[in-house]
Formats: C-alpha cells, sequence, structure tokens
C-alpha cells in the first residue's frame, strides 16, 4: 500500500487537514460506527498550532452529524412506533423527557450519544437548544480529550 501513505500526508497538511477532520467528525456524529478523535489527534501532532482550530473544526462537525441524527429522529415516527412497547424504552424515553433538550450534552458519549440526538427529534424537542447543548457537550469533549492526548499521554 505504497499509495497510501503520500496521500495521508497530502490529507494532514493544514489546508485538507482541517477539512478531513471536519468530514470525520460529521460521519463519527451519524450513526456510523466511526471514531474522529484519531483523526483529530493525528492533526495535531503534525500540527500543534492548530489545536483550537482543529478543536472548532472538530466540534463544528460532530455537531452537524448530531442535527442530522435528530433530524433522522423527527422524521423516524414508524419506525420507533413498533418498539414502543418495551419497558426500556419507556424508562428511556420518560428520562429523556424529563431531562428535555439538556439532554443532548450528553450526545458525545459512544454508543448511546448518535441515538440520544436521534430520540431527541423523535420526541420533536426543539432543533436549535437540541443543537445548542450538543454543540457544548462535543466541544468540551474535544477540549479534554484533545488535551489529554497532546499535554498528558503524548505519543512518541
Amino acid at each position: 500500500m505504497s499509495w497510501l501513505d503520500p496521500l495521508l500526508d497530502l490529507l494532514a497538511l493544514p489546508r485538507f487537514g482541517l477539512l478531513t477532520l471536519f468530514i470525520a467528525s460529521f460521519v463519527s456524529a451519524t450513526l456510523l460506527p466511526v471514531a474522529s478523535e484519531p483523526a483529530l489527534y493525528g492533526l495535531l501532532r503534525l500540527n500543534p498550532e492548530l489545536f483550537w482550530s482543529a478543536i472548532f473544526v472538530a466540534t463544528a462537525g460532530n455537531t452537524l452529524g448530531g442535527m442530522v441524527d435528530w433530524w433522522m429522529g423527527w422524521e423516524a415516527h414508524h419506525i420507533v412506533d413498533k418498539y414502543s412497547q418495551s419497558k426500556w424504552h419507556a424508562k428511556a424515553l420518560g428520562w429523556l423527557e424529563r431531562a428535555g433538550p439538556k439532554a443532548c450534552l450528553l450526545a458525545w458519549l459512544p454508543v448511546i450519544g448518535d441515538p440520544l440526538c436521534a430520540v431527541a427529534g423523535w420526541l420533536r424537542m426543539p432543533f436549535w437548544r437540541c443543537t445548542f447543548y450538543m454543540a457544548i457537550g462535543k466541544f468540551i469533549r474535544y477540549v479534554i480529550y484533545t488535551y489529554a492526548l497532546v499535554y498528558i499521554w503524548p505519543m512518541q
């Protein structure tokens, strides 16, 4: 795979790296099982001066992906209705309805975060309030993860 190294080098350049990070962050916030942290970490290892730019780009891409999840949930009533008889479903919906849009602060969590955004849309929670809380949670996650990987546990 000799063609892969030059491609990865090209995508890590600051002018392409932020776009690549945005796309990875967007895709990772959808229901697809992809992580954006390796892309963020790799970009910052090669370009540490892009710390805050990369954090904001990753947050924007990840929040936009969460907004797509919310919209998919908004449109998914007929699919979810067939599962609405389970006890787990009732408990989860009850908690989410009590928490309201603030529950979207947890959108950064692995496994449950992306479906949480979809369920918030399905419950018809206010789009912009959910987006606001998603962005806050995702921003805090990226700052903490990135700071830890770059400054506390740097890989040599």
